[in-house]
């Protein structure tokens, strides 16, 4: 299967000020009925923007670049990597609700490896996105397949998503898991089922 580039818009160049997204969010709050001149909140439109600044920071990073820096030297060695329990922390796309959970990302090397924080730095850069997490695990398994070109690839995502937990529905105890399974991962049942089990 061959890996598309990931063609998502990303942040205009004239996109609005510091100053214009803290009044947006001062009509946001003038909007739920309270008043943003009283003193909890006077602050809060500052605080609120500098928090997206950290929750959406992967705007502004290259994934392909996180991954660019590879080592060959690895003595032979052709078996699975596999780094598990990333911590995901991410946004849906239709009401800005936070997306929790767990990631799991393996590959099968061919002539080099890529540090394995990178791999955690990856997953962080399409996660602090506004994000459908079908859309954030094949990012992140296809950008793998397309930059290091490893003999497979599989990646599971396991997370909690608070439009479902807090609003809407209502349903506390509901996970949704995704899963891309590239190269040898898609083809060997067997190989399948080691990373289940590594995976634990």
């Amino acid at each position: 299967m061959s890996a598309a580039p990931d063609n998502r818009p990303q942040p205009r160049a004239d996109r609005p000020g510091r100053a214009e997204a803290e009044a947006a969010v001062r009509t946001l709050l003038s909007y739920i009925g309270d008043d943003p001149d009283r003193e909890g909140l006077v602050d809060t439109p500052k605080r609120f923007v500098q928090a997206y600044d950290e929750w959406f920071a992967g705007y502004s990073d290259d994934p392909e670049e996180i991954l660019s820096r590879t080592f060959e030297e690895v003595e032979g060695y052709n078996d699975i990597v596999l780094l598990k329990d990333i911590a995901l922390e991410s946004h849906c796309e239709h009401h800005i609700a936070p997306i929790l959970g767990k990631v799991h990302v393996a590959y099968l090397p061919d002539t080099r490896v890529v540090g394995i924080s990178k791999l955690a730095r990856l997953v962080d850069a399409y996660g602090k996105r506004l994000q459908s997490q079908e859309i954030l695990t094949n990012q992140i398994g296809q950008t793998i397949d397309r930059v290091l070109k490893p003999r497979g690839v599989a990646v599971i995502v396991d997370a909690a998503h608070q439009c479902i937990t807090t609003r809407g529905i209502h349903k506390s105890e509901v996970a949704c898991v995704t899963r891309c399974f590239l190269g040898e991962f898609a083809d060997d049942p067997r190989l399948e089922d080691r990373f289940y089990r590594m995976v634990g």
